[in-house]
């Protein structure tokens, strides 16, 4: 009879860092594989109750892309805490105050509600500009895989 592999808490140091480019890309499947790689579903020694999740970098959110009319029509949300304190903003809006809160919030979005997510996802890191401060942990380029083809005989 056979076990079923447990990841141990131990393997902390051994987090690998992966390169994103969201130039040109649409957020919610960027968001996606981002998400996938934060809570280390990429890996076979994936464990739900043990962060087995690498650290992601992602460079040019600010040219991030939205299908449709998502650019004037969804709306992003805010609550001072104050009794009428709703406060609203456009994905336009977004993109020009905070352009890495808009990835950040969609891939939120796609993590389970936790404590451990929450820990998870300040392992993603966010630039606008192509330049980041992480060049000594050498991140490697992600590629996404391959999509089938959906071709019709």
């Amino acid at each position: 009879m056979r076990k079923t592999f447990q990841e141990k808490n131990i393997n902390q140091n051994k987090k690998a860092w992966y390169l994103f480019d969201a130039n040109n890309q649409i957020v919610g499947r960027l968001a996606t594989q981002i998400a996938r790689i934060l809570v280390g579903k990429h890996k076979a020694t994936y464990t739900r109750h043990v962060d087995t999740g690498d650290f992601v970098v992602v460079v040019n959110a600010d040219k991030v892309s939205l299908t449709g009319q998502k650019w004037s029509d969804k709306l992003y949300y805010d609550h001072t805490g104050f009794v009428s304190g709703l406060k609203t903003k456009t994905a336009k809006e977004m993109l020009d105050k905070h352009p890495e809160e808009i990835l950040r919030r969609a891939v939120w979005g796609m993590m389970h509600k936790s404590k451990q997510a929450k820990d998870q996802l300040t392992k993603l890191k966010i630039y606008t500009g192509t330049d980041h401060p992480h060049a000594a942990q050498k991140p490697t380029e992600w590629k996404a895989p391959a999509r089938k083809s959906k071709a019709k005989n």
